[in-house]
């Protein structure tokens, strides 16, 4: 029972621990990448609102605009700028050159002899340009310069830049590709040809280049090389695809580059020109990415901590749950042995708590019931012995009185002396008699043993009720020649008269008839606090000390003096002790010197 609770317990909370963990490591590791991805898919584009609000309040403010993109950047953590219609910069314009044209292919679109400012951040990357580009172009400042767009357009995007001198090439990769798709069997801009779009080829000499400082902010956008790439992608896609983003909406665009997942958020505005803005926004979900790597890495290490804990927890708390249950069950298996001396001891006030309370009450009553049926077992058991013993007590006694009346019967019926005939009816009427006060004894012993008889208590002075009993008596006594001394007190007594006199005449007869003649009887009273002590002293034979407590059964007799000759029906002390017993008074019997003493107490009238 010990092993298998603890163990089971134990089992239980293990592999419920167990699974807890395995939920939150599966959590982490599945359902936590997209739970972090939609969290901060719709915190940026609750932002990305917000943004747009400002932008529309401020957007004639350029440092007020600037500072919506730091603390957005600083807030989300993700890059953020906006965009023109052609999907150029919006509001930056520092990293550029500027050249004089001296050759135009296409003149209607740029005149011979005009200066261009050409942004370079389309073509390259601020970190690629060579420390040494600025001297390479102010001495050999000539260059070629490829400009593309659609057939349906005049918008012109620089797609390559050649500087001669240096061999020094800046190519929008991207713008290529797209020519690539739109004509796959030319894309040679040194050629002529119909490549499907329309391009313009212009040469010419570099005036001057503008790279910004390093501290600047542009510099925020410029160095970052995949913000940068996606911002061209999407203005070959605005220029060169059919499909135009829809207006005062918000796109979001999963992307993934060198297997990191990004989110792009394209959100379209339309200016009261009719231009459209873009807010070009990527976020990166590589932290959680790393995070949920790391915590994978780091689970080993979570795991043999956990598991540790784990067996230790569920150990001490099998163990403490089930030590009242094993406490519990120890008592009742005692309990079921009827031994209920054990009690379940009460540690907490909780559902076991109150268990173990209703089974130490359950043991209580249970011990109180099974003691009060062993007492009425025991009880029944001396009843039924008394009754045996009753049974037999009145067939001896009638036995006798039947025989001699029988004996007699026959005589007169056989005319057997004659003569004698008023003797034998004599000695039946004695016997007759005899069976007469033996049934009304027995009569009054069955009554005083029913349980149901109640005494009436008055008050009455003892010396008065042993003076007449003693003066009832006196034929008796003179007839044995007997000295009856008295030493009483007046004193008045809570009692039932009637039945105080019945034993006071029972033990006055009883030691009248065991007393020898010329001797002695000793009738004393002695007063104490609240009760009164009568004492019947009578000079004669002692009884055995052994059969001084059964002297108060039916029909005992200890010797043969005490015998059926004598004249007693033998329930004189029987009835007595019933008497007393009803009383709830003490009562007793003792030999002294030279005598027996018989005395019970009475209580004083208060």
């Amino acid at each position: 029972m010990r092993k298998g609770i603890v163990f089971k317990l134990f089992i239980l909370t293990t592999v419920l621990c167990m699974l807890i963990l395995a939920c939150i490591f599966v959590g982490q590791t599945i359902f936590f990448k997209q739970y972090y991805a939609n969290k901060k898919t719709n915190a940026i584009k609750t932002n990305i609102q917000s943004f747009k609000k400002e932008y529309v309040q401020n957007k004639d403010n350029l440092q007020s605009i600037q500072r919506l993109e730091q603390d957005f950047s600083r807030n989300n953590n993700a890059s953020i700028t906006l965009l023109d219609t052609n999907g150029n910069l919006k509001n930056i314009n520092d990293f550029y050159i500027e050249v004089k044209v001296e050759y135009s292919s296409k003149e209607e679109l740029i005149n011979t002899n005009a200066t261009l400012k050409i942004p370079l951040y389309n073509l390259t990357n601020i970190e690629d340009i060579p420390p040494v580009f600025k001297e390479s172009f102010l001495e050999h400042s000539k260059f070629s310069i490829f400009f593309v767009s659609p057939r349906t357009s005049t918008t012109l995007v620089p797609c390559l830049l050649h500087i001669n001198a240096t061999n020094l090439e800046l190519a929008n990769q991207r713008i290529l590709k797209k020519i690539d798709i739109y004509s796959p069997s030319e894309s040679n801009f040194t050629k002529q040809g119909d490549l499907g779009l329309q391009h313009v080829v212009v040469r010419g000499t570099i005036q001057t280049i503008h790279i910004p400082e390093e501290n600047a902010v542009s510099n925020l956008i410029y160095t970052n090389r995949l913000f940068m790439k996606k911002i061209n992608d999407f203005q070959a896609k605005i220029l060169f695809d059919e499909n135009k983003f829809k207006q005062d909406t918000l796109q979001i665009l999963e992307e993934e580059e060198n297997g990191i997942k990004y989110r792009l958020f394209i959100q379209t505005i339309t200016e009261p020109n009719g231009e459209t803005t873009y807010i070009f926004a990527l976020a990166s979900l590589q932290p959680v990415d790393e995070a949920v790597q790391m915590i994978k890495d780091y689970y080993i290490y979570i795991i043999i901590f956990a598991l540790f804990l784990v067996f230790l927890a569920a150990f001490y708390y099998s163990k403490q749950i089930a030590k009242p249950l094993l406490q519990i069950n120890n008592t009742t298996q005692k309990m079921a042995k009827f031994d209920f001396s054990e009690t379940i001891p009460i540690t907490s006030k909780d559902e076991i708590g109150d268990l173990s309370q209703n089974i130490n009450i359950l043991s209580t009553t249970l011990h109180s019931h099974i003691n009060k049926l062993q007492q009425d077992i025991e009880k029944e058991k001396q009843l039924e012995h008394t009754r045996k013993e009753f049974i037999a007590g009145v067939s001896h006694e009638l036995k006798t009185p039947l025989s001699i009346m029988k004996s007699c019967m026959s005589i007169l019926k056989d005319g057997v002396a004659s003569h004698k005939k008023d003797y034998y009816f004599k000695a039946m009427e004695t016997e007759v008699n005899k069976m007469n006060l033996l049934i009304v004894d027995m009569l009054e012993l069955a009554k005083l043993e029913s349980g149901t008889y109640k005494v009436e208590m008055k008050p009455f002075l003892i010396n008065e009720a042993i003076e007449h009993i003693c003066e009832h008596l006196s034929f008796e006594i003179k007839n044995k020649q007997l000295n009856v001394q008295t030493n009483l007190s007046e004193i008045e007594v809570l009692a039932n008269l009637h039945r105080i006199e019945q034993v006071i005449t029972n033990f006055i007869t009883n030691a009248i008839r065991y007393t020898p003649e010329n001797e002695s009887i000793i009738i004393s009273t002695e007063e104490e606090s609240t009760s009164v002590k009568i004492c019947i002293e009578n000079k004669g034979a002692h009884i055995p000390e052994e059969q001084l407590i059964k002297i108060w059964e039916r029909f005992y007799r200890g010797d043969t003096s005490r015998q059926r000759s004598t004249g007693g029906t033998g329930l004189g002390l029987a009835i007595s002790k019933n008497i007393l017993d009803l009383h709830s008074v003490q009562y007793g019997v003792s030999n002294t010197k030279d005598g027996v003493l018989f005395f019970f107490y009475l209580n004083k009238n208060v």
